[in-house]
């Protein structure tokens, strides 16, 4: 059994994780930089310890200590949450070698899915589609040449070690390869430490649709049904839906059926996301995995009633599933809508202290954030202030729900993209369904919407 847990992770996914820890009386540990010490997060937990300054390489990013306060602590196990180091074999590793569970897959598993190129070989066996691509890495702007020859424009081209969005554009001619090839080589060397390049297809008018799949230690896996990521900014999710609005029951219930054919023929265990591109005949190809904890997770434990957390520290505990696929059903309607301090003319990052801090109260409402009236949104993080998440029995009813949250909220002393979220919201091609995932790069650059 998991006794304590030492929360890799800040703000208001720490406070998501800790609150969980709670209702299964599991002790938990924060880690805080001295940005964060005063965070509402720090406050919550049952011991906090200063990890150290600001700069998150100097302080969330640092393996040694961290594994160093989980001693002092005397915890057994290790959430990560998102982002940070919850991707990175090393730590995974480093845990397994300290004798602390790592919440989440093996520390092979992360470093295999972590590379795309390998990812697609892995998915290909277990009839995963993938969109035509590269087989290998491209390294060159003389081989990106040539491997478009055969793939044909438009393409994308990304980092083959990155993710979230890092290093991801679309090139439409020679040209364009030719200037962005370069700096997103660049760019990949001193984030990742690997300049190699992956090009795929670039389909046209396509749909971010990603399957949550749960798999344990005895061979059990369930997928939890799909979530609609599509309202991009800049490949960054804005807003995202569950269920999707444009998939039939036929091609919903084959996504989550070869979701969790991939995911036992990797062997893969606890929560992991797979993630498709689906285009206008709902075709679906292989996008990437993500080997953690998602950020938008709420809007699928809403149509649910499963606690992914809660599934995450049982699977690590050794515990078998305590569902089978039959047993989990959909009901309703969930969207999230991610509240950042940014200007909403530029959408730059808006750091500052928030002089009032109001958020909307409904029983349909669910936020996840951990700020507070007089925090100080610092900018050595994420700009994410928090998450807004409405549920209707209607998608209809939930974007209703969704405005009128989004008008309820009182933020000041900063600013934020709220207005542009209403737009979003207000916009016939969003009430449609209609949303391709350049919908809002399109809507934003028409100044007439």
């Amino acid at each position: 059994m998991i006794k304590k847990i030492l929360i890799a992770n800040r703000g208001e996914i720490a406070a998501r994780i800790i609150r969980t820890c709670k209702k299964m009386a599991i002790a938990t540990v924060a880690i805080y930089s001295e940005a964060d010490e005063f965070a509402p997060y720090v406050k919550m937990a049952d011991e906090g310890y200063l990890i150290g300054p600001p700069r998150v390489n100097e302080s969330y990013m640092n393996m040694e200590k961290i594994i160093q306060i989980a001693k002092e602590a005397d915890v057994c196990a290790i959430h990560p949450g998102y982002g940070l180091l919850s991707e990175n074999s090393e730590f995974a590793r480093k845990c397994k070698e300290a004798n602390i569970i790592f919440i989440g897959p093996s520390a092979n598993i992360i470093e295999k899915m972590g590379d795309k190129i390998t990812a697609r070989k892995l998915m290909k066996p277990a009839g995963v589609p993938v969109i035509p691509g590269t087989e290998g890495a491209v390294k060159t702007v003389a081989e990106a040449k040539e491997a478009v020859k055969h793939i044909g424009y438009p393409v994308m081209l990304k980092a083959s070690a990155g993710g979230g969005g890092v290093g991801l554009q679309t090139v439409s001619n020679e040209e364009e390869l030719e200037k962005t090839f370069e700096n997103n080589s660049k760019r990949a060397e001193s984030l990742f430490g690997d300049g190699s390049m992956f090009i795929e297809k670039q389909l046209e008018n396509a749909r971010h649709i990603e399957v949550q799949v749960l798999a344990d230690e005895h061979g059990n896996t369930v997928h939890l049904f799909e979530r609609e990521c599509s309202i991009q900014r800049r490949n960054q999710k804005v807003i995202e839906e569950a269920p999707a609005t444009i998939l039939s029951e036929k091609t919903r219930n084959l996504m989550g059926e070869v979701s969790v054919k991939a995911v036992k023929e990797l062997g893969y265990t606890n929560a992991g996301t797979i993630e498709f591109l689906v285009d206008s005949e709902e075709q679906f190809y292989f996008l990437e995995m993500n080997t953690r904890i998602q950020v938008e997770h709420p809007i699928t434990e809403e149509i649910t009633g499963i606690d992914l957390i809660e599934q995450q520290i049982n699977i690590a505990s050794g515990k078998i599933l305590d569902m089978n696929q039959s047993d989990i059903i959909h009901n309703g309607h969930a969207i999230e809508a991610r509240i950042y301090a940014e200007d909403p003319k530029n959408f730059f990052p808006s750091p500052g202290k928030i002089t009032q801090y109001e958020e909307p109260v409904e029983k349909y409402i669910r936020i996840e954030s951990s700020v507070r009236n007089e925090s100080n949104v610092t900018p050595f993080y994420d700009p994410m202030i928090s998450k807004l998440i409405v549920t209707g029995e209607s998608r209809e009813e939930a974007i209703l729900r969704l405005k009128e949250a989004l008008g309820n909220y009182k933020i000041e002393g900063i600013k934020t993209n709220i207005p542009m979220l209403i737009r979003v919201v207000n916009h016939e091609q969003f009430k449609s369904g209609n949303t391709p995932t350049n919908f809002v790069q399109n809507f934003l650059a028409d100044k007439k919407v």
